[in-house]
């Protein structure tokens, strides 16, 4: 628990905008804007934090072909489609699980 009855990340949260003078970064801004349920295309920034990896990293499952993705505007900003990264990680799950049964670590051979 942080400060009083609150818990710790909203006291760490708290402290953060304090010693920001009160301004986000654009990430949490935008974090905090957003409705739930209403967006549609992530950044790969978003992609990175929901996969818990690099931006580098999601933007190589992108240019690979791994994880659909699209580009869109002068800059060519890449976008990933919500319901695309659901159907990357539930394949995932799939490659996943047909992995561990045909290399089953630390099984003893059957006799």
């Amino acid at each position: 628990m942080g400060r009083g009855n609150a818990p710790m990340d909203l006291w760490t949260t708290e402290r953060n905008r304090k010693q920001t003078r009160g301004r986000l970064t654009r990430h949490q801004a935008r974090k905090e804007n957003a409705l739930p349920g209403t967006t549609r295309f992530l950044q790969l920034a978003d992609v990175a934090e929901v996969l818990n990896i690099s931006s580098a990293q999601a933007y190589a499952l992108v240019r690979s072909g791994e994880l659909p993705a699209i580009k869109i505007g002068g800059r060519g900003q890449w976008r990933v489609e919500a319901s695309a990264l659901e159907t990357y990680i539930e394949r995932m799950y799939s490659e996943t699980r047909d992995f561990i049964t045909t290399h089953p670590y630390g099984k003893a051979d059957e006799l």
